[in-house]
């Protein structure tokens, strides 16, 4: 059985790497080779902002278990902490000497963990 798409986002100006959905269902963060992250409405499909900040494609984001934070992962060879109420960069995570590829936050949002083609894992403390 086929299941047809119930809306159809589109925004970016290139491929869209990743896609997260925040814990209440409602809104959504897409990373994109584009170098941005969108912020989405799930109910209306609608965009909400656009992040800029990253110079290189954005391979990865994670939301906070709390829905009001994001980090994303960059070929750049960074990490971006996000506020998503007020779509703004809180912070830029550096230490990785290669892209990064993917990110993951734990269940308490205090940390997350990176994952980079410098063959490390990271792990930051995201309250600082």
């Amino acid at each position: 059985m086929a299941i047809a798409p119930r809306e159809a986002m589109g925004g970016h100006s290139n491929r869209v790497e990743a896609v997260a959905i925040a814990p209440d269902g409602k809104r959504a963060v897409s990373a994109s080779s584009d170098k941005t992250l969108k912020l989405w409405d799930l109910e209306t499909g609608t965009e909400l902002a656009t992040l800029t900040g990253h110079s290189w494609s954005v391979n990865a984001v994670a939301i906070a278990p709390d829905g009001f934070r994001a980090v994303s992962a960059s070929m750049d060879k960074t990490l971006k902490l996000w506020d998503l109420e007020r779509a703004t960069e809180l912070a830029t995570l550096t230490g990785h000497s290669r892209g990064v590829n993917a990110v993951a936050i734990a269940p308490d949002g205090k940390r997350a963990v990176s994952a980079s083609m410098d063959k490390t894992l990271k792990l930051w403390d995201l309250e600082r």
